[in-house]
């Protein structure tokens, strides 16, 4: 693997390994300046590029998932994917209590950086997990849990502390959704009612480009139960069929998880996208800012105001909620948060400056970048994540030779 996902970053990691086993691992790690491991390369910055060492793929390393029968949880793989893990989760009749718009990236890369789903009471994915095993730099394993005083900064861990080889996940019973795609709201009404849509149903998706009289579409994704009724999203028409994010630039829906209100399993309708697709538009670069919820219809009134110099370059744009958490360098940490999130069209001149836009105009905001995606930021995100200074500490700590720091760790994390 040369480059991310999307062929938009290419790797300058000099060596690249797949160890065979966990003592190889060890080895590897141990014996290695530094070492990045690259999960499913759904990043489009350097966060897991190694440029002076190794970079590894561990997905010569993935065994059957292990559930507790008493707790409910189940410990994965950290190179696992979503997608790979759901059969295990749906043959148990238990669930995640959300899902990325993917599920074909791993269960660590995505709470390293994290990765979210929607909705006013979901957190990020990290939220999910009760535990970690760390291979640490000098090439020791050890389990890290919630009782730990430093697990909070454990988990979006950006691949800082040491390669997390398994996880414990927190799951609940089974359970069904349906999703339904509106139309016709207008921006006014959008800004107006923003908290309210949002909070529509158990998962929320706005879709626009910042252009014409309203967003593309929305979509509700609500929880099926006995006493469940219809959605209503007021000052919307409900539309029949299944739409893609993208679907008023014409692209067709095969790739979409099934809409129209049709009942189905949570890990087949709560992603966007179906696991034997190319998810979104495929040769794509992506953006994502994080804001107070308190302040998200600023937030789309500023975006609105320089919509003319965004629409140009982008695919789409997604709004969603995200409910605050305890992860130190979690981008909803402390603050319940609506993230403004931009598929670009594969150009990235172009991608900086309407990134550097978007930037300016959030800033009054105090938007806060993913970890993984695109921004143009130069230094430490201190002004961003008030615990990035503890966060450092613990990395220190834990890797004291600086094996796991890359250039973004130096250029965006450490202190010295």
């Amino acid at each position: 693997m040369t480059t991310n996902w999307s062929g938009t970053y290419d790797f300058r990691a000099p060596r690249r390994e797949r160890p065979g086993s966990i003592a190889q691992l060890q080895e590897l790690v141990a014996g290695s300046p530094a070492v990045k491991v690259v999960g499913s390369a759904h990043s489009f910055n350097s966060i897991a590029d190694s440029e002076s060492g190794c970079q590894l793929d561990l997905s010569a390393l993935i065994a059957d998932p292990v559930f507790d029968p008493e707790s409910g949880s189940v410990t994965v793989s950290g190179a696992m994917t979503y997608g790979a893990l759901v059969p295990h989760l749906r043959a148990a009749r238990r669930a995640l209590p959300n899902l990325a718009s993917l599920p074909h990236i791993t269960v660590a890369g995505s709470v390293a950086t994290g990765t979210h789903g929607s909705g006013t009471r979901q957190p990020g994915l990290a939220a999910s997990v009760e535990a970690v095993e760390l291979l640490t730099a000098e090439g020791r394993l050890r389990w890290i849990d919630r009782s730990d005083p430093d697990f909070d900064g454990m988990v979006v861990s950006l691949g800082a502390l040491g390669v997390v080889t398994r996880l414990r996940l927190a799951t609940v019973p089974d359970f069904q959704v349906r999703q339904d795609a509106f139309t016709g709201m207008g921006w006014g009404e959008l800004v107006a009612e923003l908290d309210d849509v949002l909070a529509a149903a158990y998962s929320v998706s706005v879709f626009g480009r910042w252009i014409g009289e309203g967003p593309d579409h929305v979509v509700l994704k609500s929880r099926v139960t006995p006493a469940s009724t219809q959605p209503m999203l007021p000052g919307a028409v409900r539309m029949p069929g299944t739409l893609h994010p993208m679907h008023a630039t014409g692209t067709t829906p095969e790739a979409v998880t099934v809409q129209g209100g049709e009942p189905g399993s949570w890990a087949d309708r709560l992603p966007h996208f179906r696991l034997g697709f190319t998810p979104s538009a495929g040769a794509e670069i992506q953006s994502e800012f994080f804001v107070s919820r308190a302040d998200a219809a600023d937030g789309v009134e500023v975006l609105l105001a320089v919509g003319d110099q965004l629409a140009p370059h982008l695919f789409i744009t997604e709004i969603r909620a995200v409910a605050a958490d305890s992860q130190w360098l979690s981008p909803a940490y402390d603050r319940d948060s609506v993230a403004f999130h931009f598929t670009w069209k594969p150009d990235a001149v172009a991608v900086q400056h309407a990134t550097a836009v978007v930037e300016r105009a959030l800033e009054p905001l105090s938007p806060r970048p993913h970890w993984g995606k695109v921004f143009t930021y130069p230094g430490r995100l201190d002004f961003a994540y008030p615990r990035l200074d503890d966060f450092d500490e613990l990395r220190c700590t834990l890797d004291p030779r600086g094996v796991f720091r890359n250039n973004f760790v130096a250029s965006h994390v450490a202190r010295d």
